[in-house]
């Protein structure tokens, strides 16, 4: 597991959309404290 990113460690940027479509950027974010955390939505299978 070479990839995983570790407590305290940079991420590298990346977009995504949230749940209004609207994108949301992780370099927008940059300086604060950011808790990354995935989850599928309600009516989504998973």
């Amino acid at each position: 597991m070479k990839d995983v990113i570790k407590v305290g460690q940079e991420a590298m940027d990346f977009s995504l959309k949230d749940q209004n479509g609207k994108e949301v950027n992780l370099k927008d974010f940059r300086g604060k404290k950011v808790l990354l955390s995935f989850h599928p939505l309600a009516w989504t299978a998973g």
